[in-house]
């Protein structure tokens, strides 16, 4: 069997850290996600901080916005790594679903944790909170 997958959460300023830290008290210490910041970071820098983070190991990248810095920079890093996918729009559901889920193929966790976070937002809809 091949080693877990790993999970790199790369956000704003101190997203990530906040982010890893939340999934460390719901699953332990154990849990396969490093942070990674853009803090003070070009997309070369944020490039170089993917690369040593990930090291040739299989993953998934979580990046914080769509269209922001760090999605480009984690997009441009994964199109030549077959090992590598990213999802934006990162949440706690998510992450704390793919740390019990690293098995999967890359692409395979990263398709179940956009369902999982898609999940996780509509469920407020659903309860009916949004906007009382």
């Amino acid at each position: 069997m091949s080693e877990p997958l790993i999970g790199v959460v790369l956000a704003h300023d101190e997203l990530a850290a906040a982010l890893v830290a939340a999934v460390r008290e719901i699953a332990g210490d154990e849990h396969g996600l490093l942070p990674v910041s853009n803090a003070g970071s070009d997309r070369k820098a944020i490039t170089a901080h993917l690369d040593a983070a990930i090291a040739g190991r299989r993953a998934v990248v979580f990046a914080d916005l769509p269209g922001g810095s760090c999605a480009f920079s984690a997009a441009a890093f994964a199109r030549e790594r077959p090992e590598v996918r990213v999802v934006t729009g990162v949440n706690l559901a998510m992450l704390v679903d793919f740390v019990f889920h690293r098995h999967l193929s890359p692409a395979d966790a990263a398709a179940r944790a956009i369902e999982t976070g898609r999940r996780a937002v509509g469920a407020v809809r659903a309860a009916g909170a949004v906007g009382r």
